[in-house]
């Protein structure tokens, strides 16, 4: 067995041999094989490709939200939002800020709207009502969580009783939920023009467009079920997306009764059994 010093003085002799043969090669230690280099260049490269790769995902996540927001606002009959738009990826990016935009849009057209007609008719008293974007936010909240939990717990109820119902996630079905309100947004802006039946006018398109992607979406889930449990479900969807339409509309944009205004003066008739006193002439001093 050779030894430690015989194996040193192979590997000299065979580098003495190298050199001897070639003058100009150079010779390396293990520790510059361990550290080649070039390493640190290496190192900042991949750095940069994350970078690259951060930002190409985040066009990505933003490229997908846009692509969401045109399958709710033009649904097609046959065309799933949740397979054609989610495809087992739902955000809430999406539909906590299309909630946030449609309360603050809300409460500013409602005052808005007063701000307007109080230029139109002096008689009606303005005064800023700030407690509208607390109500705005937390109606808008509450339904698009509240009512896709209880559409999602009753769909999983209806499983155990249907087994070949299977229902969306409850992260998708609050997806769908927040997309679909992405619609009041315009229909909002557009309450603006002071005409009662243009007003209601867009109103219908908007939860038209609104109810009907919902049902699009939620009848490939539905439809496994009893007719009757599925119509009774749909229409329950969208009877509550229509009192929310309606309850904005109402109560949003209402004008204000005229305060502080003086009532007209009111001519009184005196019976006919009162003598007037005679209107006595009036004396001329001489001059």
């Amino acid at each position: 067995m050779a030894s430690a010093d015989d194996l040193a003085f192979h590997e000299f002799e065979e580098a003495t041999n190298l050199l001897a043969e070639t003058p100009d090669a150079a010779t390396t230690s293990r520790s510059d094989q361990l550290t080649p280099q070039g390493h640190v260049a290496v190192a900042v490269g991949s750095g940069g490709s994350y970078g690259a790769e951060d930002e190409v995902e985040e066009e990505s996540d933003n490229a997908a939200v846009l692509n969401r927001i045109k399958g709710s606002l033009l649904p097609r009959p046959g065309h799933n939002f949740v397979r054609h738009h989610l495809r087992n990826r739902p955000d809430l990016y999406g539909p906590f800020w299309i909630c946030a935009t449609l309360a603050f849009v809300l409460a500013v057209t409602g005052n808005l709207t007063l701000v307007l007609a109080q230029r139109r008719d002096p008689s009606i008293h303005y005064s800023p009502q700030f407690h509208k974007v607390t109500v705005a936010g937390i109606s808008i909240y509450c339904y698009a969580w509240l009512v896709p939990l209880a559409l999602w717990g009753f769909l999983r109820w209806r499983k155990g009783v249907r087994e070949r119902m299977g229902p969306y996630t409850f992260l998708e079905t609050v997806c769908v939920y927040g997309y679909s309100l992405f619609v009041f947004i315009p229909m909002v802006v557009l309450w603006l023009i002071p005409v009662p039946w243009l007003q209601w006018l867009f109103g219908a398109l908007a939860l038209g467009l609104s109810a009907t992607g919902l049902v699009f979406t939620l009848w490939p889930v539905v439809r496994e079920d009893t007719r009757l449990v599925a119509m009774v479900l749909l229409s329950a969807v969208v009877l509550l997306h229509a009192l929310l339409a309606v309850g904005c509309k109402l109560y949003f944009f209402q004008s204000l009764p005229p305060e502080n205004v003086a009532p007209p003066p009111q001519i009184t008739s005196l019976p006919s059994n009162i003598v007037l006193p005679p209107t006595l002439p009036q004396s001329t001093a001489p001059s």
